[in-house]
């Protein structure tokens, strides 16, 4: 079994890091948050002070930080864990990140002779618990086949989407539909009530229908309709609000890079945009309903 440092113990990392744990994987952690470290040494993962400690001697590390800033600021400069990380080893960056924040990352990596892939998920925290994501990666062919063993203990689908950074694009432009889909549902879920139709009724008509998604089949923004739903858990837990709008930014900065055309995807940032000024940001992000019929939910 292998050493590995998983640094970021959020939502998603922290059950992607106790799958590894599960697979009988030697894990040193690290976290700003106390007890999100807490919560992996009870598993049997070995806490570490710093992040640089976390990386010393390891074969493998693995990263999932909130945004671009994050994962820079982890990697590069005199402080950065490349100035310390032995060459050779393997870095997984599971961040959904900037394309070019990715790229910058990875050409450093490869100059201290390190092994890096950028291999954002999805599959949200349901997937990360049962190990069933889906890793968007980019990078080397010969390096994913080299993290492919770690990824299949955290999740049930790999593509490889192309070179460095590619992996980010193909997991911003998943992530701008994903919330075109929910602030789409929402609205005609909205519609149908203030018409008098049952939300529930509604929405299995609507999975048997023409306009079915992934929302109204397994992630029902309408309190009550999906009892494992975040929405009927008054919204807690799941993709925070802020986390879509930060990924709906990403796209709006990559369509700007590449002269490309978003204009549904810049209508969800902006909805998403006021729901967070509304005092909503730590919801998730499936509580774009409120901005819809408020007296309804």
């Amino acid at each position: 079994m292998s050493r590995i440092a998983f640094i970021g113990l959020g939502n998603m990392g922290s059950p992607m890091a106790q799958n590894l744990l599960k697979a009988g994987h030697e894990l040193r952690v690290f976290d700003l948050v106390p007890a999100a470290v807490q919560t992996l040494t009870q598993a049997g993962a070995q806490a570490a002070a710093s992040a640089l400690e976390a990386v010393k001697d390891v074969d493998v590390v693995i990263s999932m930080l909130p945004a671009s800033k994050h994962v820079e600021g982890l990697y590069l400069g005199d402080s950065g864990l490349l100035q310390h990380i032995a060459s050779g080893t393997l870095v997984l960056e599971c961040s959904t990140i900037a394309p070019e924040s990715a790229r910058k990352v990875a050409q450093a990596a490869r100059d201290k002779g390190v092994r890096m892939i950028d291999a954002p998920v999805s599959g949200g925290t349901g997937g990360a618990v049962a190990g069933t994501l889906t890793f968007i990666v980019g990078g080397e062919p010969a390096d994913l086949e080299a993290a492919r063993g770690y990824l299949e203990k955290m999740g049930k689908n790999i593509f490889h989407a192309g070179g460095a950074g590619a992996g980010q694009v193909a997991k911003i432009c998943n992530n701008m539909l994903l919330g075109i889909l929910m602030a789409g549902t929402s609205e005609a879920l909205a519609l149908g009530a203030a018409n008098g139709l049952d939300p529930k009724v509604l929405s299995d008509i609507i999975a048997k229908s023409s306009g079915r998604n992934w929302a109204t089949e397994l992630y029902n923004p309408w309190p009550g309709v999906m009892d494992h739903a975040p929405a009927s858990k008054q919204y807690a837990g799941g993709f925070g609000v802020d986390l879509m709008l930060k990924d709906l930014g990403l796209a709006a900065e990559s369509a700007l890079h590449a002269r490309a055309s978003v204009p549904l995807g810049e209508l969800a940032r902006n909805l998403y945009s006021l729901h967070s000024a509304q005092g909503h940001g730590g919801l998730d992000f499936s509580s774009i309903l409120k901005l819809y019929q408020a007296k309804q939910v």
